[in-house]
């Protein structure tokens, strides 16, 4: 096993001009990555569902009629594109973020989402052309969607400590499924006044998210370096789009029947999909840098939280469809509205749910950091299969106030889950693949979404025609229709009814056609009215509804079940170990530089098990995690150990170093740990490793010091107690101390041959700095000395004695240079620090300047008072 592509020159920065350390980055970037990411999240979702809800519009705008056979499948494209594309291609760019970075893959997804937008609302074709170049673009705007839906978790991961990242998955998980639902409302509003703004409403948002995430975001996670895998993103790619677009036409008619799972071609993209993915699992096992790391799935968390995720997205899809199928095509007109208005009420009657959601996903993901998240989960997905038993009991014809707290408590229970399942699975994945990790979610989410239209439509549809052609005949015939014409509109497939409730669209007008002239007007009115068609379907859709929900029931339930085999209660966390190493090598005296605990700075790569270890005395056992130790000139320190704790902090293994520098650690179970690397003399270092499957982890270390630098620190012939900084040519601190009560120093975990500025600093004196070139061979001791400064004091006044609040007091030097300025507090009061042995004037200046000789004498507050007021003397004392 060779490190070679480890290894770098001492001092050389390996990193991209757009990674940085956390340290670096400051405790404020977690929430700007935070905001970037929810923005980004929130407009991906909107623009997911915002079209549902605004398809009647889009429709009438390029004058096409999406009831018509011929123009069926501009419909579902227009529906299901954007989740298709998000779907193939998420984990792609997952991995891609992996490879060449998370912040700028999602950079690049932002810019891309935008300028699709503006072409989206730019659209002024009719027909049959409108509809393809907006399913072009919307099908662009899937890629910068996959893009942000990828890599939008991995940057907090990587941000946020394992103690915060179930609130800020929780805040990002409401942008996530919450834009889903806030789309509904956003396209019910503005489609009716202008449908090109759906669109449009993007795209500011979009332009301030792109230049906000250039600017701020950065790559603080570690960048494998790695070939693309090809032919698994081919295989993969034409396998789940083969599957995706089946179930799309199979839910359109074929020959007599109302479905098409029977159409020949549906079945080759079944059949044929499911073949080239079985390829694509097959080639995922041989390749070096698989697409999917088929290996997480040994990991229980991961596999089992993502089996709850794909469950509880199949429900929560086919729900959205349903209420807006409920709502617009029956609830809402049976009520008066008109089907002009129908899409944005049907927008604000959902808002319960979202309301439900934003209270509670927050809440579960910042107590699931606490409490651990298996219960939150679960109940969650307990709650929302209730939901969905009282939505199977409730009437057709609701009413609305049961109708809401059922919502209400839908969106509780989905965002009790969400958050908590979000950060559980993140959590399970080591660093170097949490792009890869959180597409491979996404994934199962978006590809859920697309399955769960072809499922409940295919529940609905079967629901349907068991009674819908009888119920429509009758209802025809009863309204003076004669036999034949109205036996031809009862038998049209029911996909056509279905869609026309989707749309909200009265279908009796659309394919009366001739059958309505000979009617009387009244019955004509009555048949094309708010009436007919609402109670027509009323009874047959309540089968529907049934069996759609009840699979939905039977999803949440899987959900549960699978819930309760993820996570435990938390009682430490890896970065938690970190923070108290650096604490106990702090105060030990030991330098700790600030990226002592960051895992961004891991050296190395993933590789296959290797070989015979060259460890001097490994763990038994198969190697787990395996590396390098060497100290900053290439040379492997002596006496060098390993120690590995678990999350609690308890050891779980340890190993001694050879002579070569390297280690490894066996018997480890699948889990996270933290490994530790120590030497006399040299500063710790702490890394983060989570061991999936039979892969062994690769974890180097480089051991700053082996070299000490002692010194006095003095205020002329006398000892002065100091603190004192040491900082590297780039002004970045590596080490602290304090000199004791006789001046005395010891600064330790140095390299030897490095040239570094020793700053001292106490009360009343100037800092002063002293450039060292640490020598191991001929120590020598560092003398800095220290001057004592003075200051002035005093208060300003008024001639009848009121303090001045807001004058300007300055200290002018012998030559005649300003060197300190302040202002007098509410008091009156003024002090100026710093000031050596010299003659000073001091200048009060707000009414009539006055101005004062005052002598100072180093390590002295001397006091001068000052009255501002014409003709007045100044006061001093």
């Amino acid at each position: 096993m060779s490190d070679t592509s480890n290894a770098v020159a001492p001092g050389t920065d390996t990193r991209g001009s757009r990674q940085r350390s956390l340290a670096e980055l400051g405790p404020n970037y977690k929430w700007i990555a935070l905001s970037n990411t929810t923005l980004g999240m929130l407009i991906a979702t909107i623009n997911s569902s915002i079209v549902l809800i605004a398809l009647p519009d889009i429709f009438k705008g390029i004058h096409l009629n999406p009831l018509e056979p011929q123009n069926t499948s501009y419909l579902l494209w227009m529906m299901m594109g954007f989740l298709v594309v998000t779907a193939v291609l998420v984990v792609s760019f997952g991995r891609l973020g992996d490879m060449f970075g998370r912040a700028r893959m999602y950079n690049m997804g932002f810019a891309i989402f935008t300028v699709s937008s503006i072409f989206l609302a730019i659209t002024w074709f009719d027909g049959s052309e409108a509809a393809i170049w907006l399913i072009f673009w919307r099908i662009v705007q899937g890629v910068g969607g996959a893009f942000l839906m990828a890599n939008s978790s991995a940057i907090l991961t990587d941000a946020f400590p394992a103690n915060q990242r179930g609130l800020a998955m929780g805040i990002n998980g409401v942008a996530a499924i919450a834009g889903s639902f806030l789309g509904l409302l956003i396209g019910g509003v503005l489609a009716p006044i202008q449908w090109h703004y759906i669109f449009l409403v993007s795209v500011p948002f979009g332009v301030v998210g792109t230049i906000w995430a250039y600017l701020k975001l950065h790559d603080t996670g570690e960048r494998r370096k790695a070939k693309m895998d090809w032919w698994g993103n081919i295989t993969f790619a034409v396998g789940l789009i083969a599957i995706l677009i089946a179930i799309t036409y199979g839910i359109q008619p074929y020959g007599t029947s109302n479905m098409g799972w029977g159409n020949p071609w549906v079945l080759t993209g079944l059949i044929g999909g499911v073949i080239v993915l079985a390829a694509f699992v097959f080639i995922e096992t041989k390749v070096p840098s698989p697409l999917f790391e088929l290996s997480l799935f040994k990991n229980r968390s991961f596999a089992f939280g993502n089996i709850a995720n794909l469950m509880a997205s199949i429900g929560r899809g086919g729900l959205q469809f349903i209420l807006i199928i409920w709502l617009q095509g029956i609830w809402l007109p049976q009520h008066g509205y008109d089907y002009s208005r129908t899409p944005l009420w049907a927008g604000i009657y959902m808002v319960p749910m979202t309301i439900g959601f934003l209270l509670s996903a927050p809440v579960s993901g910042a107590l699931s950091d606490r409490l651990g998240t298996k219960w939150f989960t679960t109940t969650g997905m307990v709650i929302t299969a209730g939901t969905f038993a009282a939505l199977i009991a409730m009437p057709v014809d609701f009413q609305y106030w049961v109708f809401a707290l059922v919502m209400l408590i839908n969106g509780i229970g989905m965002g009790l889950f969400a958050s908590p399942n979000r950060a559980e699975v993140m959590n399970s994945l080591p660093i170097t693949s949490r792009g890869s990790g959180a597409g491979m979610m996404t994934t199962f989410q978006n590809a859920a979404m697309v399955l769960s239209i072809g499922l409940f439509f295919s529940l609905m549809i079967a629901g349907l025609s068991a009674h819908l052609p009888d119920a429509m005949f009758s209802g025809l015939t009863a309204n003076g229709m004669p036999d034949a014409p109205a036996d031809g509109i009862a038998h049209l497939p029911t996909v056509g009814i279905l869609f026309a409730a989707f749309l909200g669209y009265n279908p009796i007008r659309e394919v009366g056609g001739q059958a309505l002239q000979g009617l009387p007007q009244s019955a004509v009115d009555h048949l094309t009215g708010l009436d007919f068609f609402p109670h027509l379907i009323s009874d047959p859709f309540s089968d529907g509804l049934t069996a759609a929900f009840t699979f939905a029931l039977i999803c949440c339930v899987i959900g549960a079940i699978a819930s309760l085999f993820t996570g435990s209660p938390k009682s430490a966390t890896p970065e938690m170990v970190g923070v108290e190493l650096a604490a106990v090598a702090a105060d030990a005296g030991v330098g700790t530089p600030a990226e002592l605990i960051d895992e961004a700075h891991m050296t190395g790569a993933r590789h296959r098990k290797p070989g015979p270890s060259t460890a001097g005395s490994a763990a038994s056992g198969d190697p787990r995690i395996t590396g390098h130790i060497t100290g900053s000139d290439g040379v492997a320190p002596a006496e060098a150990a390993v120690t590995v704790t678990d999350v609690r902090g308890h050891q779980v293994g340890t190993a001694t170093v050879g002579p070569d520098g390297s280690y490894a650690v066996g018997d480890l179970a699948d889990g996270t740990y933290t490994v530790i690397a120590t030497a006399p003399g040299r500063s710790p270092r702490a890394l983060t490793v989570s061991v999936v499957g039979e892969l062994t982890f690769r974890r180097d270390f480089v051991l700053a010091g082996g070299s000490t630098l002692r010194g006095t620190v003095r205020d002329g012939d006398r000892p002065l107690p100091a603190a004192l900084v040491v900082t590297d040519r780039s002004g970045a601190v590596i080490s602290r101390a304090h000199a004791d009560a006789d001046g005395d120093f010891v600064i330790g975990g140095l390299s030897n041959g490095d040239t570094v500025a020793v700053t001292a600093s106490a009360p009343g004196y100037q800092p002063t700095s002293q450039l060292v070139t640490v020598d191991a061979s001929a120590p020598g001791v560092v003398d800095i000395v220290l001057i004592a400064t003075g200051g002035v004091q005093g208060t300003v006044r008024t001639p009848d004695g009121t303090p001045l609040v807001g004058a300007t007091v300055s200290a002018i030097g012998p030559d005649q240079t300003i060197v300190a300025s302040v202002t007098t507090d509410t008091d009156g009061r003024y002090r100026i620090e710093g000031l050596t042995d010299s003659a000073f004037t001091v200048v009060a200046n707000m009414y009539e300047p006055t101005a004062l000789a005052v002598s100072v004498s180093a390590g002295q507050r001397n006091t001068a008072d000052i009255a501002l007021g014409a003709g007045h003397k100044p006061v001093v004392s």
